[in-house]
């Protein structure tokens, strides 16, 4: 796609040739040329068309290189007066929202887009004509593509941070504050990244204005709400904290993998055949399963794999606090999908606690019992969702949670430690009881960081352990078994014991004489 390059019209230019945008050249001055007079500017965009139909704007292609290996998107901006996008964003954001009016909920999001990028030319033909007028120089037509795109962004997408969302190495983002900023790229590397605000109050602006633009599950992020979690457009999630914290905190977790597998995961080296085998025949035969690890320890990506075992024809339900699953965009491989997400609600509390417009995943799971669900799957347990989890397992077979622990018989803890916070009748020995009886599987994924000589860190994700739960013992209350366990150093789980009750998963699958042959072999 290319765009017009006289001096009197700006268009997005040529995704293929990054060195033609602003953010990619050397600097503003070599790019202007003096023009006589007043030149009337004249922008224009050429959306394309994205999957679900809607039309944007094509986000210009990086390229390789730059220090440590850095892709020069990292750049990103720095040429760019980010004080002007942040005040026509909220120019055109006030436009926007008067000129549609009532019909806001029934335009579809590339039609309210479409309006919203009429609004965004006009106010900038209108800045160039005064630019000029006030005898200052013309943006060329590089500058105003890059002006235009900024404010898009801004609007509709994540700012300055959208091209570092959009670029295919990133997986992670961590924002320290508005100039302090690092990426978690694809390949493990944790390296800098560029600044995504001019100050902090400009980044704690913009979540503002992100939270709030959402119709359908907009999230209320002020001094009396310091937190944030919140789904993006593309599936990303973003968990933001200012105000208690000496500078806006800000994690944006990319999910690459979505349509993922057990053996994928054995090719990335996260687990062994063998242990792959075990876990396929466990999600086959029902077994409820708890994925436990550190933050950023890729939980989520191997519950997708432990849900892609699930047979097609199971009807499944998925509680979440913000979509992070995505099985029911996975069509082909879940066709039947019911998914629920929570809402946090906002204003005065009730006489029970809630506040108005909350919808609970308790709430949800009662909701579920109607839908005809073979399995109900609970994402995240970080605090009372746990109630949730566990109403999910008694009532069914085969589910599967996620939560953040240092070792598989630590989840354990902290799931209890959830349950007792998540109410006041909740004692130690009932929520004890409740686990050790919902959940038969718990699977550890190891999270290392290694410091690397140029300054940056790699980091490096494998199963350690796989351990069995069952009631018993009067001092725990629980009893647990080491299937599989990594040794000291190592990055393999090796085969250990096996309960009797598990040989049945050789009918679904399971390698069991494999299984002893090493073990054996080991001991």
């Amino acid at each position: 796609m290319s765009g017009d390059t006289t001096p009197e019209r700006g268009a997005w230019l040529d995704p293929s040739d990054p060195t033609s945008l602003p953010l990619f050249s050397a600097t503003v001055e070599s790019r202007r040329r003096p023009r006589p007079g007043r030149v009337r500017g004249s922008f224009s965009m050429s959306p394309t068309p994205t999957a679900d139909g809607a039309q944007t704007a094509p986000a210009p292609q990086e390229s390789d290189g730059g220090d440590l290996g850095m892709p020069r998107i990292h750049r990103h901006g720095a040429d760019i007066d980010w004080g002007l996008v942040a005040a026509l964003r909220g120019q055109a954001s006030d436009r926007l929202s008067a000129a549609l009016g009532e019909e806001r909920g029934r335009l579809s999001s590339g039609a309210q887009r479409e309006r919203g990028r009429a609004i965004i030319l006009d106010l900038l033909n209108n800045e160039h004509d005064e630019r000029v007028s006030a005898g200052q120089e013309a943006w060329n037509a590089a500058e105003q593509g890059a002006l235009a795109k900024a404010i898009d962004d801004s609007l509709f997408g994540l700012g300055r941070l959208q091209l570092l969302v959009d670029d295919h190495r990133v997986e992670n983002i961590l924002i320290f504050g508005c100039d302090s900023v690092f990426l978690e790229l694809t390949d493990g590397r944790l390296i800098p990244g560029p600044p995504v605000a001019d100050s902090d109050q400009e980044l704690i602006d913009f979540l503002v204005f992100l939270a709030s633009r959402s119709e359908v599950n907009a999230r209320p992020f002020s001094e009396a709400q310091p937190r944030l979690h919140l789904r993006l457009d593309g599936g990303a999630r973003l968990a933001a904290a200012a105000w208690v914290t000496p500078r806006p905190s800000v994690v944006i977790r990319r999910h690459r993998l979505r349509q993922v597998t057990l053996d994928d995961l054995v090719d990335r080296g996260t687990l062994t055949e063998l242990a792959a085998s075990f876990l396929s025949a466990a999600v086959k035969s029902r077994r409820s399963i708890v994925v436990s690890g550190a933050q950023g320890a890729g939980k989520t990506t191997l519950v997708r794999a432990l849900c892609a075992e699930i047979p097609k024809h199971e009807i499944i339900g998925t509680f979440e606090t913000e979509y992070e699953l995505h099985l029911h965009e996975l069509k082909e491989q879940h066709p039947y999908v019911f998914p629920w997400e929570a809402r946090p609600g906002s204003g005065e509390r009730a006489a029970d606690g809630s506040q108005a417009g909350e919808f609970t995943l308790s709430q949800a799971l009662f909701d579920s019992f109607r839908f005809d669900l073979s399995r109900q799957i609970v994402g995240e347990v970080r605090g009372q969702e746990v109630l949730a989890m566990l109403k999910a397992m008694e009532s069914g077979s085969g589910s599967i949670s996620t939560t953040h622990a240092k070792n598989a018989e630590g989840a354990i803890g902290k799931l209890v430690t959830c349950a007792m916070e998540a109410g006041p009748h909740i004692t130690h020995d009932y929520a004890v009881r409740a686990i050790a009886a919902s959940i038969d599987i718990i699977v550890h994924v190891h999270l290392e960081t290694t410091p690397l000589a140029d300054g940056t860190a790699q980091r490096s994700r494998w199963v350690a352990e796989i351990l069995t739960l069952t009631p018993g013992e009067r001092d725990k209350g629980y009893a647990v078994q080491q299937v599989f366990l990594a040794p000291p150093g190592g990055r393999q789980a090796e085969p250990r014991v096996l309960p009797d009750e598990y040989r049945d998963l050789a009918a679904w699958g399971f390698a069991l004489e494999e299984f002893y042959g090493q073990s054996e072999a080991a001991s």
